[in-house]
């Protein structure tokens, strides 16, 4: 089996905990993309969060961002896939979060909205370099479907709320997470796996010749399916659990040494 496509995460994953893709990371990715793979980004992030990264690798692709909500070329900003939460739903789980006194992100037009500024605003601010939109009552009665929305919560809190809107809004909402307290509500059927897999159908590319790398809930589905799914030491124990593979953390260059190990490996294929 010859893998022919990369899908790699970004926070904790691809970049280190200063938030930056490190030069052995860097390196590898342009080694992949000399040999032929396809390299792409799969992320729970913003598209315009993640299309500096890829100018940064000089990336030529489609972006897979909010969980694969919305799919863009990375250059020509063409959209692929486009699968935001039916708007009726986004509101009521909207209603829902104002209800329970959660706050709530929203994500429209690729546009971060939120109700105010908080110390959970000003958190993924400097996480995800994208400033927040404070629109008051107007965020409970958005007019356009969102991407996605994320709802934070207290530590303590947290699972009780992911079972709860998992509950309520069964067969409305896909719910998953991208960190210990970022509940992530997506369409149905909306996952990083599904977008990966259909990418790849556009190169040719099947199921068994992709490798998929990742930390998180969200990650799981990629790292289940894909022919290789490669867990960083840093990922939660399920997502090593799952993986067939376990690399170095994400602060220690563990997507490059995934990589380094799949090129040298089929390096020796061709030889032989």
């Amino acid at each position: 089996m010859k893998i022919k496509m990369i899908a790699s995460d970004m926070d904790d994953t691809l970049l280190n905990d200063e938030r930056k893709i490190s030069p052995r990371n860097q390196a590898a990715i342009q080694k992949a993309l000399a040999a032929g793979i396809v390299f792409t980004l799969a992320t729970g992030r913003m598209y315009r969060s993640i299309k500096p990264f890829a100018e940064q690798m000089g990336l030529d692709v489609p972006l897979i961002s909010y969980n694969g909500a919305l799919v863009k070329g990375s250059l020509s900003e063409k959209v692929y896939v486009c699968k935001p939460l039916q708007l009726e739903t986004a509101l009521a789980a909207l209603a829902y979060c104002k209800e329970k006194g959660y706050y709530v992100q929203v994500y429209v037009d690729d546009e971060l909205l939120v109700r105010e500024e908080n110390e959970y605003s000003r958190m993924y601010s400097r996480i995800s370099g994208i400033p927040t939109i404070a629109v008051g009552e107007a965020l409970y009665q958005i007019t356009k479907a969102p991407y996605k929305l994320l709802l934070m919560t207290e530590s303590k809190d947290f699972l009780a709320a992911w079972e709860d809107v998992a509950e309520r809004f069964a067969g409305r909402i896909d719910v998953t997470s991208s960190k210990d307290n970022f509940l992530e509500l997506m369409e149905p059927g909306v996952n990083k796996w599904v977008a990966v897999k259909e990418l790849a159908a556009g190169f040719d590319i099947k199921p068994e010749e992709i490798m998929c790398i990742g930390d998180s809930n969200n990650d799981l589905s990629m790292i289940t399916n894909a022919g290789i799914g490669v867990a960083v030491a840093n990922a939660k124990p399920q997502i090593q659990q799952a993986a067939k593979l376990i690399t170095a953390s994400n602060d220690n260059d563990g997507v490059a040494l995934a990589i380094e190990n799949i090129l040298v490996q089929q390096a020796e294929v061709k030889v032989q």
